[in-house]
């Protein structure tokens, strides 16, 4: 049957705006003008971001019968101590999906690319909010329940994750309420300065990371005597964290396609690993807080903070709701500017673009 569709046809760095360049990727660009239809056929064919999208999708579903799982089975509804890990479980489905949506259409023009990673970019922190609710829950060191910090561990992560997001956005177009045209995207901070964009991301992102994982990094790292809940369950927290550190590396690095640029451009670059580490790492995070929430239920019923609609469901849904605000933000500009402005910005494509929209 697919034999039968003509797949849409891949180009080199030189034939696609600078907007789409990938560092270290020389071939396997799809048209940067792509309708939704040849972004879906492209995910048949083999292009720079095939795998990128299919390692994200597939584990969706994966995380989705988890949660449905826990849902069903475990009646959360009724019971509030499951609510984090549902939290939890909902970001894990968000997130690979936001990716594998943002890299399937992020091909369709410059600002769709934008928009689409703006999601991808919310999904993310509210993954770490999910890591955060979590944690609070079921994974604090014993000696760290109830303590101040744990009081004030929820507030901050919301905190966090909204200024990840807003500095993410930030590192593609700068400040949201600029009327965009061609002469301010080329003002971008991801066209004057991509290397110091992309540190500002690393930053924002590890950032969130790092402090989420405080206390998960206390109790196994440094914690010692009473009170450090030192149980079979850190050697899961072990692979989840060695996992993280290697996703990060290779996000940051651009590594291998760096040594030798061109020759892993389909298959084994970095961003098709870090997406490959990413989800082991979240497996692994997700299995070693089940069984911490299994072997620790009683004595944290007993001790810990109330789990309340407050600090679970209601900091879940005003970040998400922050999240989508600080995205439209970003997005809204984009979109309400004149189309033919982005046929100007895209002049390099002249040789590649078979149509040429016109202003309304």
């Amino acid at each position: 049957m697919l034999s039968l569709i003509r797949l849409p046809r891949v180009f080199t760095i030189n034939q696609v705006p600078k907007v789409f360049h990938e560092d270290s990727i020389i071939s396997g660009y799809r048209h940067p003008r792509s309708s939704a239809t040849d972004c879906v056929l492209s995910l048949f064919q083999l292009t720079n971001e095939t795998l990128n999208i299919w390692t994200h999708f597939l584990p969706t579903w994966y995380f989705l019968w988890k949660l449905v799982t826990v849902v069903l089975m475990q009646t959360a509804w009724q019971d509030s101590f499951t609510w984090p890990l549902v939290i939890f479980l909902l970001s894990c489905c968000i997130y690979p999906l936001a990716s594998s949506c943002a890299h399937t259409f992020s091909s369709m023009s410059a600002r769709a690319r934008h928009i689409c990673f703006f999601f991808d970019y919310g999904a993310l922190s509210f993954y770490s909010l999910g890591s955060a609710t979590i944690y609070s829950a079921y994974v604090f060191p014993d000696k760290w329940v109830n303590g101040v910090f744990h009081h004030c561990y929820i507030p901050f992560a919301v905190f966090n994750t909204l200024i990840c997001t807003g500095l993410a956005c930030y590192s593609r177009l700068g400040l949201p309420f600029l009327q965009y045209n061609h002469d301010t995207m080329m003002r971008f901070p991801e066209f004057q300065s991509p290397k110091f964009s992309k540190r500002l991301r690393v930053v924002a992102f590890a950032y969130t990371y790092l402090f989420v994982n405080i206390p998960l990094f206390y109790r196994v790292f440094l914690c010692v005597g009473d009170g450090c809940t030192d149980n079979d369950t850190n050697f899961l927290h072990y692979n989840h964290i060695a996992l993280a550190f290697l996703t990060g590396f290779l996000f940051a690095t651009h590594l291998p396609e760096r040594l030798a640029p061109g020759s892993f451009d389909y298959i084994g670059h970095s961003h098709q690993l870090f997406h490959v580490c990413g989800i082991l790492a979240t497996h692994f995070q997700m299995k070693a807080v089940e069984q911490d929430m299994a072997t620790r239920r009683p004595w944290l019923l007993e001790h810990s903070i109330p789990i309340t609609l407050s600090n679970s469901l209601g900091a879940a849904l005003l970040c998400m709701l922050v999240n989508l605000i600080i995205i439209g933000l970003y997005s809204l500009p984009l979109l309400s500017a004149p189309v033919c402005q982005e046929n100007k910005y895209s002049k390099s494509l002249n040789k590649v673009q078979h149509k040429v929209c016109s202003c309304s």
